[in-house]
């Protein structure tokens, strides 16, 4: 009898235990050698249990999820055959209810949990191999198929394959895109990586979707807990951002020695004083939530009179799209693809302060910028903002301007104040790298330093995932160039 694809994961989660135990015996001090350090022994018998672990979560996920889809496809096999779609859905309510009290949770959750197993198991071999085999995580096998959702097979397929199946490229190579495994990312990360990688790639064009998605913009009111309220608003990525950047940089300027509310405060703040105390002239003064007083100003326009905001925010933008002979996705700093046409716009229409960068035509990543100084210029700190994304240290999703450019190795050693030489910690990190025994490793252009924990243990950082540009066919292509 053919073995099913239940039966092997069975298989490999029983055979993970027993390794699991060994870690947790030895972690503990029932199980250890005779050695010098029994201690350090121990402290990294209680890493490998940890990492193990996750491994065997993450194998009891996908056994969770054959179970589900075999309790579903068995229910449907007993029951009679619906007389009507309302017995139909009257029979999937039932399977649904039998799986949400069984495992004690809501039907909402059950039936989620029903659907991402039918798409795992039939859809998504690649992701739930990788569950199987404990290289993803859960989150990482849900956000897969939160991802792939709306994209025909194939393209499904290849979103499995370029973050499920990493193959090692030559840099230098033209045409070589950089693929980023989905199980060295922290699952809160990965849904930035594939939805990149999912705009750049969809069926449908980013300027047809955005002008539906523009169509659906809105303010929304929740009222809260403790006499609090949510207030937010869905927008053009752009005014978004700009936004964002604004209240922050208002922000900023208000923090002192005497002042004593957090920067998320003073965000909260400055947006209420800015929307209950505007004047109508894009200035606002007032002394209501704490005494803000902030003064801003806007001069651009885009369609229907909205102000193109001020902000100190890259657009990255592939030539050929600048030019208007692709339609392929340009990069907002800190959001991710964007339509072509509006980058255009913003770097048409006098918003100054978001810079342009463009990508090399050959492989999609941006011109190195270098300096021998100690002093890090404005164009190296903005290069490095491009290749590392955020802050460099693993997990890490602080895109805070106000990263602190950091010398790998201290200039005082003899390190060079150059873009291999840098990173760009938060401020949390850039402490913990002086102030513990966490230490960055060597960066190169185009990847952003790693780390080595005191335990001697290497992990790596997030990197950027550049793509080449795509060649118009009105122009030569790079193998044109080449011959």
């Amino acid at each position: 009898m053919e073995r099913t694809a239940a039966e092997d994961a069975l298989e490999a989660f029983e055979a993970s235990i027993p390794v699991l135990l060994s870690h947790v015996r030895r972690g503990l001090g029932s199980s250890i050698s005779a050695v010098s350090d029994p201690l350090r022994e121990q402290a990294d018998a209680c890493l490998d249990g940890l990492a193990e672990s996750a491994r065997v979560e993450a194998m009891l996920a996908a056994l969770k999820v054959h179970l589900s889809r075999g309790y579903a496809d068995k229910a449907t096999a007993m029951a009679p055959p619906p007389a009507s779609p309302q017995e139909h859905t009257a029979q999937e309510m039932a399977v649904v209810a039998e799986v949400a009290c069984v495992l004690t949770v809501s039907e909402r959750s059950a039936s989620a949990l029903l659907a991402q197993s039918r798409e795992l198991t039939t859809t998504l071999p690649r992701t739930l191999a990788a569950l199987q085999d404990g290289s993803i995580s859960w989150q990482h096998a849900r956000f897969m198929v939160d991802e792939t959702t709306s994209l025909d097979p194939a393209g499904a397929a290849a979103l499995e394959a370029h973050f499920l199946t990493p193959v090692m490229v030559d840099p230098e190579k033209l045409g070589a895109a950089r693929s980023c495994p989905a199980g060295e990312l922290v699952p809160s990360r990965f849904p930035a990586k594939a939805r990149t990688w999912r705009e750049r790639h969809h069926p449908v064009s980013i300027e047809k979707r955005h002008s539906k998605g523009i169509l659906d913009r809105r303010v929304e009111y929740a009222p809260d807990r403790d006499g609090m309220a949510w207030l937010s608003a869905y927008l053009p990525a752009d005014t978004a951002a700009g936004i964002w950047d604004r209240i922050t940089t208002a922000a900023r300027a208000l923090q002192g020695p005497d002042e004593g509310r957090t920067l998320t405060q003073l965000r909260a703040d400055t947006v209420a004083a800015w929307l209950l105390e505007s004047t109508g002239t894009g200035s606002t003064t007032g002394a209501g939530n704490g005494g803000i007083s902030t003064v801003g100003t806007t001069t651009a326009t885009t369609g229907g009179g909205v102000p193109s905001p001020k902000a100190q925010v890259l657009v990255t933008v592939p030539v050929f799209a600048l030019m208007g002979l692709t339609d392929e996705p340009a990069t907002l700093d800190g959001y991710g693809p964007i339509p072509p046409s509006m980058a255009r716009r913003l770097i048409a229409d006098g918003a100054d302060s978001f810079h342009r960068v463009l990508t090399d035509p050959r492989d999609g990543a941006p011109l190195e910028i270098g300096r021998t100084s100690y002093r890090i210029p404005t164009a190296m700190r903005q290069w490095l903002r491009l290749r590392d994304g955020k802050c460099p240290f693993p997990g890490c999703n602080n895109h805070s301007l106000d990263n602190e450019a950091d010398h790998l190795l201290a200039w005082h050693k003899g390190g060079t104040t150059g873009i291999t030489n840098l990173g760009q910690p938060c401020p949390k990190h850039h402490k913990l790298r002086h102030t513990t025994a966490w230490k960055p490793t060597q960066a190169t252009k185009n990847k952003p330093p790693g780390w080595t924990s005191p335990t001697g243990r290497h992990y790596q950082s997030e990197q950027q995932n550049w793509e080449p540009p795509h060649w118009p066919h009105q122009v030569f292509t790079p193998a044109d160039q080449l011959e």
